[in-house]
This record gives C-alpha cells, sequence and structure tokens, in this order.
C-alpha cells in the first residue's frame, strides 16, 4: 500500500525557516514525481511545489524565490525547505504522489500543519 508520511511542520516567527519531510512507500520512488499541496483555513488546496523524477521543479509564484522542492531517491523522502516565512503561508501543508503514465491515481498524506506567528 502507498503511504506518505510528512513532518516538519510547527510554529515559526515571520522571517523564519522551515524544512518539511515526506518519507513514501508502496511506490517505485525514483519513477514518481511528487508534490506538495497546501490549504489554509477558508481557501481551496494549491499547488506549493513539485519536482519529476528527473529533478525539474515547478513553483506557484507565490513562493518562488523563497521555497525550495528536493528529493533523495536512497531515502525515498521529498523535502521542501522555507525560508522567509510570511503570515500567509500559514496552512496544512500536503505531501504527494503525482499521477503518472503506470498509475494514474494520485496518493496523498494526511498533512503537516504550518503556522506562521509572532
Amino acid at each position: 500500500q502507498v503511504q506518505l508520511v510528512e513532518s516538519g511542520g510547527g510554529l515559526v516567527q515571520p522571517g523564519g525557516s522551515l524544512r518539511l519531510s515526506c518519507l513514501a512507500s508502496g511506490i517505485i520512488f525514483r519513477f514518481n514525481a511528487m508534490g506538495w499541496y497546501r490549504q489554509a483555513p477558508g481557501k481551496e488546496r494549491e499547488l506549493v511545489a513539485d519536482i519529476t523524477s528527473g529533478r525539474s521543479t515547478n513553483y506557484a509564484d507565490s513562493v518562488k524565490g523563497r521555497f525550495t522542492i528536493s528529493r533523495d531517491n536512497a531515502k525515498n523522502t521529498v523535502y521542501l525547505q522555507m525560508n522567509s516565512l510570511k503570515p500567509e503561508d500559514t496552512a496544512v501543508y500536503y505531501c504527494s504522489v503525482k499521477p503518472s503514465v503506470g498509475d494514474s491515481r494520485a496518493y496523498w498524506g494526511k498533512g503537516t500543519l504550518v503556522t506562521v506567528s509572532p
């Protein structure tokens, strides 16, 4: 079974940094594109960043220059380094296995809460 476990969320002051981690199991990790999404209170879930098996990356305009997505295939882990955090970054952050040619399904973790506040 596919499982995704996020970690690293918490409370941080504006301007601070956090690194989120997502440990994946049940997939051939190196073949899959991965993504980070977030959902703030009263808002729709939105893409934050994603990364392909070839390590091409894509970012939402709101986080470009501040966030970095990366992956370690040996550890089956994808990371989201978040710098210069703003209150509007407050959300539950979700890890996702993106649909592929071999598997049209998407998979999601349970999320980790990031709160940016003094």
